[in-house]
């Protein structure tokens, strides 16, 4: 070639020189970079490929990226129809061009291009413009470039990814979806026959308009087939028996919020997901059958999540009910929406409460009436237990306890957590959410919260097979798609997160618990073949019903309310919630995993102690003893602050000393509440006993008088606010007392006006105006009491 140049160049024929170099730099270039810029189609496959949903590209055209893997029939077919020779040729066809022109000149008109599949892709790379000599001559230079630049199986992948196949149907894979509700790899010979004959003719596949010129060249290129010894004559005639494809198949839609989030996220294109295909219909048709019959009460939107513990891969996400009608939101994707969480957050509080050394599984909460500044708890039932185990305020979810724990842990410490977990959400500080955090003062979305559940399985169900040692990615997110992957053991660390295997699995041994009390506090009960740890959150006004739940094989996480925020009363998570929660675990029982039937005790991150067997606390010296596991640091928890040792008279009525009173002194370890506590927990307790009076022989001056009479509620001076119900609308203000005569009269007063008197249970419901207010009590010995508050 550098001969050849210098010869032109002194031979004085520079011009022809420059033209071969423009026309060489030209052809160089020719090809338009990218390809094809015409948007895709987004498809959403299963974790073994099974076409799961599919959504349109922006233009109308369900055209989506190329087949992963095509049927070595339709490959065969398109060569042998198209282009026979395109194995041997250098995109362009001397013969092609020869048959073309006899075919032309016999018919009178153009009936062929002459066309090889290289420059059908060349022509469809160039935008399909006008046939004429020109654009001829120019298709066929780009398809040599084409030749040098590609393989001839690329090529053939765009041909294939990119050939009009009728009506909106462009590329093989949609066409093979469309037309036959399959892919491209498992087509017929009849069904590649048909797909192969289209692009020449793509208008003969609608139904009703030319079939059977349709079916002549379908099977006219099996003959072909047959003739070339690509398939049997027995297998051509057989083939020519398949019907023709009718109208085309609606693609699946399962999973299609999990699709429009990816395409919103990474764009058009092909998703591998980690789905399986099979849980993910049987799940869609849980969900659909639940949300039906909550539509009664006027609850449209439903979504369910199921991760695999072994993998942290999601199995099934059906991010809202199927089917709804557009004023309900059907697109709104409740998985990824922040919602409030309710009570779902107490296990993670309880769990850091144990590793803290704040509090051992059976070691009493406060259960009272009480008021935080401007915040006042109440419990969902309106009813108090004065004290109770930790273990069971958390199975019966209590607000009350786990605002005192949370107080006791600190705000600060918890939201921090939380942030570390991966709370996006919670993304104001501390001081914004205050004691609500813990009753769902601010949102979470469903994904964080089945990734907090995955991670507490994963190191439960990994713990001895890691020695020990813990994995941070356990609490990473869990996975949606099917290439990604998270080894139980690669990257392992002796010290755990915030949490540990000890009191994660004490967290999850309280949660086992399948009776549960409903919205009117009647005792509801779920059954399972299956140990399963579950909790239900119910949020402010009843607007989200939640259920969250683990095995050592999957989490699942369900909520139900309305995607517009609208409350429903009865909307709570134990009735609206928990139920589905229920069915998909037993779907999931059908699925054989490797996973054991419960987690196994981290002993190694437990001890043995010796508890009090009344409070539950690490037990004192004047506490009857009882051993029990307990994570190791919960070691270092309060002691028993509950039992005094006394002594009494020998029938117990009164306390004496050993300096004053009859003897003989009897000695007891007396159980002893304060006296809030005490006046709700007897309700609870009848066996409870207060403790004696002292006896007169040691003199009143030994002790300070107390007043028979003490308030419940207001218990000190201060502002109250008035609670509002789920409507909205504001409740009047509840005052109670507590007396140690249960047979006296108490005369009730606001601000110098008589209320009304009361006999053995002393409470009072008044409608009170804001401002300053003085209330006055008084019964028939006399005894008076007061409280001055202001209400806001």
């Amino acid at each position: 070639m550098r001969k050849r140049l210098q010869w032109l160049w002194q031979k004085g024929r520079k011009p022809a020189l420059v033209v071969f170099l423009v026309l060489f730099v030209w052809w160089l270039f020719c090809l338009p970079k990218p390809l094809f810029r015409a948007p895709l189609a987004t498809e959403l496959l299963s974790s073994d490929g099974e076409l799961l949903s599919a959504r349109i590209a922006a233009d109308g055209q369900w055209r989506m990226p190329a087949a992963d893997s095509v049927s070595p029939k339709l490959i065969a077919a398109v060569i042998n129809y198209e282009d026979k020779t395109f194995r041997s040729h250098w995109g362009i066809s001397a013969r092609g061009f020869v048959r073309a022109l006899l075919d032309n000149w016999s018919a009178g008109r153009v009936v062929s291009g002459g066309s090889t599949l290289t420059m059908q892709v060349a022509r469809m790379a160039r935008g399909n413009k006008a046939r004429t000599l020109v654009q001829k001559v120019l298709e066929a230079t780009v398809a040599t470039r084409l030749e040098a630049g590609y393989s001839k199986d690329e090529i053939l992948r765009l041909w294939l990814a990119n050939a009009p196949f009728g009506g909106n149907v462009v590329g093989a894979e949609a066409a093979a979806r469309r037309y036959y509700g399959r892919s491209p790899a498992a087509l017929s010979w009849a069904e590649a026959a048909t797909l192969a004959v289209l692009p020449n003719s793509p208008a003969l596949i609608h139904p009703g308009r030319s079939r059977e010129e349709l079916r002549f060249k379908r099977n006219r290129l099996l003959d072909d087939l047959a003739r070339s010894e690509e398939i049997s004559s027995a297998e051509a005639g057989l083939a020519k028996l398949e019907p023709l494809p009718d109208d085309p198949h609606p693609l699946p839609r399962a999973g299609e919020h999990l699709l429009e989030r990816l395409r919103q996220a990474h764009g058009p294109g092909r998703y591998r997901s980690s789905l399986h295909a099979g849980l993910q219909t049987e799940i869609t048709e849980l969900v659909r059958r639940h949300q039906s019959l909550l539509a009664g009460n006027q609850v449209h939107n439903t979504a369910a999540m199921v991760t695999e513990v072994a993998t942290g891969k999601v199995v099934a996400y059906v991010g809202n009910s199927p089917d709804l009608a557009p004023a309900f939101a059907p697109d709104v994707d409740i998985i990824t929406a922040p919602r409030s969480p309710g009570s779902l957050l107490k296990p993670m509080l309880y769990a850091l409460a144990q590793e803290d050394g704040k509090l051992t599984p059976r070691g009493l909460l406060a259960d009272i009436p009480t008021r935080f500044d401007n915040f006042q708890p109440a419990n969902f039932y309106q009813n108090y237990d004065g004290a109770i185990r930790a273990n069971e305020a958390l199975a019966r979810s209590l607000n009350i306890p786990f605002v005192y724990l949370l107080q006791d842990y600190g705000v600060p410490r918890f939201h921090a957590v939380m942030r570390d977990y991966g709370f996006e959400q919670i993304n104001q500080p501390s001081g914004h959410y205050g004691l609500s955090l813990i009753l769902g003062g601010g949102e979470i979305t469903m994904e964080e919260i089945n990734g907090w559940f995955l991670g507490m399985a994963r190191q439960l169900r990994y713990f001895y097979d890691r020695q020990g040692q813990y994995q941070s990615s356990d609490f990473d997110r869990p996975t949606l798609l099917d290439s990604r992957t998270r080894p139980p053991l690669q990257e392992l660390s002796p010290t755990p997160g915030a949490i540990g295997a000890g009191s994660a699995y004490l967290t999850f041994e309280a949660l086992t618990e399948l009776t549960r009390p409903d919205d009117t506090g009647a005792a509801r009960r779920f059954t399972s073949r299956r140990r399963i740890a579950w909790k239900t959150g119910t949020s402010f006004g009843f607007r989200d019903a939640w259920a969250v739940g683990s095995t050592p094989a999957y989490v699942v996480s369900v909520w139900s309310g309305n995607a517009d925020g609208e409350g429903r009363e009865g909307l709570v998570g134990v009735r609206a919630a928990a139920p589905l929660m229920f069915n998909i675990f037993r779907a999931l029982e059908e699925h054989s995993t490797e996973a054991p039937a419960w987690f196994e005790p981290p002993w190694d991150d437990m001890v043995e102690t010796t508890i009090c067997s009344v409070s539950g606390h690490l037990a004192g010296p004047d506490c009857p003893p009882e051993d029990q596991w307990v994570a190791s640091n919960s070691e270092r928890s309060k002691v028993c602050p509950h039992h005094k040792k006394i002594f009494t008279n020998e029938a117990a009525t009164f306390r004496v000393r050993l300096d004053c009173g009859p003897t003989p002194a009897t000695p007891h370890n007396w159980f002893v509440l304060p006296a809030r506590q005490a006046f709700y927990y007897r309700q609870q307790h009848p066996e409870y006993q207060p403790m004696p009076p002292l006896h007169p022989d040691c003199g009143s001056g030994h002790e300070v008088a107390q007043s028979p009479m003490q308030f419940i509620y207001p218990y000190k001076n201060g502002v109250l606010s008035p609670v509002k119900n789920w409507k909205g609308e504001t409740e009047p203000i509840f005052f109670e007392l507590a007396h140690q005569d249960k047979e006296t009269t108490v005369f009730w007063h606001l601000d110098g006006n008589y209320l009304g008197e009361t006999t053995l249970f002393h409470s009072l419901t008044v409608d009170v105006e804001k401002g300053r207010h003085l209330l006055t009590v008084v019964d028939k010995a006399g005894n008076r009491l007061e409280r001055r508050f202001t209400v806001n």
